[in-house]
Order: structure tokens, then C-alpha cells, then sequence
């Protein structure tokens, strides 16, 4: 993808501009109507669960601790749309997975435009509803201690609930990156994780009200730490390398000229939150295991990859070497420099220095590997420092809002702010036009 140089408005013209502009304002409300709709249905109860038995059962589980941020509490609480976008984002893991293996996956993504795009659409959504059914079939069977008239009537109307909830979120996620404002899953994900955070809060402040300085001082450390990670991680989601791209305009008589107004950006985090996810769900897989087997060989393992085990540096290292595995893994999902290579040769254009085809390829290949060694590094330094700093002040409030959860409500705010920005421009541009 080449960008060409232009000047975004700052952040107070597309306020007032927001407030101006009806179009705008109308694809705010909508926005803000759905999630507030979708947060009504967590709170929706599935019929004949004892949900305070329930919820003990599963106070200590580190897979539902997991699950539990992404869906806002919904599957702790076993509403009707406690699967939440969950379905979708799985199907569509594997869809990206299976377009990068399958060939006629990767010809429709790749050669068919837009008709080739709906196409994967379309299947997206039939693997989030058979997702889904399997998810909500293993739900029903799950809560079976803690349902008194549990049978085949039970798993029917639990399986049809839940997933006609995730199908209507799936839907509603659909409609917000249609018609309103930002991609309508991560916001999704962005307004559950945001729901935890008046907990926490209100845990942390009665913390710090209990009188004790080492525990005051622990409280505002742990907030200087996510304050600083926040503010590094907008640099490093916002941190691109610009490779110069020329390209032949025209000739006169022998002098070539060759314009430099645009660039090949190449993200330093392309993986974005998902290489913490993936190391996150790999390290989670014993403990759940051992919870579940109860085998005295899988309960060791676990043990010893835990963070509060007796080796939490192994813990440590595996962890960072997950990121890093995931982190090169994605990118080459996402980017193919063999394909960028062509596409530049294609347009007539060519990076300085640098020879079209294969050199250009190995020149692009080199510069993402360092790109995303050092986005790896930083993700691996989100994913350990806020757990290490809880460790050592002893502050455990905000134990749900860890790495994952500050990279995607970074990045989803960002890329929504960017949204209403280029509305914005777009709007400006139409009323030109029109004057």
C-alpha cells in the first residue's frame, strides 16, 4: 500500500467539525445505542442456572478470568449474550489462518475485488454460527452441577439462546462498522473491557483508604507504570517505517522525472494485540488442563509455568518467546513481500538504491524482520512489566486490565479517532465540491 503525503486535521477542528456535521453525529448515536444495547443483553439471565454457586465455582479459573475480559463478564454471569463477539473473532482467526494455507481461499482475498471479499465474508459468518453452537453446547454441558433440571430440553434452549445472542452481536458488530463510527467488534471488545474498570477502580480506592503508606505508594506506582505504558504504546502502534517509493512521471528529451511524494509504511507492531493473545491463550492451556484432568504430571507442569510458581523466570522466557514466535508468525500473515515487491513493479514504481524483484523483496523482508523484532520486544516488555510491578507492590485490583487489555483499548481508540478524522475530511472535501 503507498500513502501519499496530506494533512489530517488536529484534534480540535474535528471536534468542532463533529459537532457541525448531522451525518456524523447520526453514526455516533447509532454507535452508541448498540453498545449500550449489547450491554443490556449481558445482564440478561439464561433460565435455570444457580448463578451464585456457579460463580464461586470459577472465582479462581485462569481460562474464565481470560475468556471473562473479552466478553465483559458475560460468561461469569451466563447472560444471553455471554458468547459476545467471542464466535466472530475465532472465526475469523481462522479464516486468516486458512487463507494463508488454502489457495483458493487466498485467490478469493487476493484476485476477486470485492465480490472475492463478501465471499469470505459470508463464510466468516457460517463458521462463527457453527463456532458458536459449539460453544454453546459445551457451555450447557458445563453448567451441569449447577442446573437442577438438566436434560435435553435444558441443552436446546440454552444451545438456541446463546447462540441467536452471539449471531445478534456478531450482527450489531457488523452494522457499527457499516453504518457507525470504528470496527464494530474491537469496539465491541473495547466497551467490555472499559465495563471492568469501575471495579477496579473502585477496589483500588479502597485500597489506598486503608492507611497504609507502603500501599499508597504501591497504588501510585502501579498507575505511573500504566500511565507510561500507555503512552509507549501509542508511539509503538503509531510507529511506522516510511521506505521512499519513486516512481517515472515523464520524460523530456533524455531527463527522467521522478517525483518523491510518497512511501511504502511498513507498522512496527503488524500483529497488533494478537501475538499477547495467542502467547496468553498457549500458557493458560495447562493450568485449565490440570484444573480439569486433576493429573498429578499436567498439575506439575502447570506449576512451574505459572507466574507464581517456584520458577516464574521460566514462566518469564517462555512467555517472551511465545510473543516473539507470534509476533513473526502474524506478520508474515499480514505481509508478503514478495507480493509487495510485484505489486511496485506492477505500478512502475521502485525504492531508491534498490533493484526491482527479488532484491527488492529481500530489502523488504530484512527491514519487517527488524520491524518486528523490536515490536515483539516492546510487546514481550506490555505483557511482563504491569504483572511484575502488581507482583512487587503487592496491588492486585487491576489484575483483569493487564497487557491485552491496555493494547486494545490503546489501539481501538486510536483507530477510531483516525475514523472520525478521515469523516471528517471527507465530509470537508464533499462541501467543497458542492460550493
Amino acid at each position: 500500500m503507498v500513502v501519499s503525503r496530506d494533512k489530517t486535521p488536529s484534534a480540535q477542528e474535528t471536534f468542532a467539525q463533529m459537532a457541525q456535521a448531522a451525518g456524523l453525529r447520526g453514526r455516533i448515536l447509532l454507535t452508541i445505542g448498540m453498545l449500550i444495547l449489547i450491554r443490556l443483553g449481558m445482564v440478561l439471565p439464561l433460565p435455570g442456572i444457580d448463578r451464585e454457586e456457579f460463580r464461586n465455582s470459577i472465582a479462581n479459573s485462569p481460562l474464565i478470568g481470560f475468556l471473562d475480559i473479552f466478553s465483559g463478564g458475560g460468561i461469569s454471569t451466563l447472560g444471553i449474550f455471554a458468547l459476545g463477539i467471542l464466535p466472530y473473532i475465532n472465526a475469523s482467526i481462522i479464516l486468516q489462518l486458512l487463507t494463508a494455507a488454502i489457495p483458493s481461499l487466498e485467490n478469493l482475498q487476493k484476485n476477486e475485488g470485492e465480490a472475492g471479499r463478501r465471499k469470505i465474508s459470508q463464510i466468516t459468518r457460517y463458521v462463527a454460527l457453527g463456532w458458536a453452537v459449539v460453544q454453546s453446547v459445551g457451555i450447557a454441558i458445563w453448567v451441569r452441577p449447577f442446573v437442577q433440571d438438566w436434560g435435553p430440553l435444558f441443552i436446546g434452549q440454552t444451545v438456541l439462546a446463546l447462540t441467536a445472542g452471539a449471531m445478534f452481536v456478531m450482527w450489531v458488530g457488523e452494522l457499527i462498522t457499516e453504518r457507525g463510527i470504528g470496527n464494530g467488534a474491537s469496539l465491541l471488545i473495547f466497551v467490555n473491557i472499559v465495563s471492568t474498570l469501575p471495579r477496579s477502580l473502585g477496589q483500588t480506592l479502597e485500597l489506598a483508604q486503608s492507611g497504609d503508606r507502603n500501599i499508597v505508594g504501591g497504588v501510585i506506582i502501579l498507575l505511573l507504570v500504566f500511565l507510561v505504558m500507555i503512552v509507549g504504546i501509542v508511539f509503538v502502534q503509531e510507529g511506522t517505517r516510511r521506505i521512499p517509493i519513486v516512481s517515472a512521471r515523464r520524460q523530456v528529451g533524455r531527463r527522467m522525472y521522478m517525483e518523491r511524494s510518497s512511501y511504502l509504511p511498513l507498522r512496527l507492531n503488524q500483529g497488533g494485540v494478537m501475538p499477547i493473545i495467542f502467547a496468553s491463550a498457549v500458557l493458560v492451556l495447562p493450568l485449565t488442563l490440570a484444573q480439569v484432568t486433576k493429573n498429578e504430571i499436567v498439575g506439575r507442569i502447570a506449576t512451574y509455568l505459572s507466574p507464581n510458581g517456584p520458577t516464574p523466570w521460566a514462566y518469564v522466557i517462555l512467555y517472551l518467546l511465545l510473543i516473539l514466535f507470534f509476533s513473526y508468525f502474524y506478520a508474515s500473515l499480514i505481509i508478503n513481500p514478495v507480493d509487495m515487491s510485484q505489486n511496485l513493479k506492477k505500478m512502475g514504481a521502485s525504492i531508491p538504491g534498490i533493484r526491482p524483484g527479488k532484491a527488492t523483496s529481500d530489502y523488504i523482508e530484512r527491514v519487517l524482520n527488524r520491524l518486528t523484532f523490536l515490536g515483539a520486544i516492546f510487546l514481550g516488555l506490555v505483557a511482563i512489566v504491569p504483572t511484575a510491578v502488581e507482583s512487587a507492590t503487592r496491588v492486585r485490583t487491576f489484575q483483569g486490565l493487564g497487557a491485552t487489555s491496555l493494547l486494545i483499548l490503546v489501539g481501538v481508540a486510536i483507530d477510531t479517532a483516525k475514523q472520525i478524522q478521515t469523516y471528517v475530511i471527507s465530509q470537508r472535501y464533499e462541501g467543497m465540491v458542492k460550493q
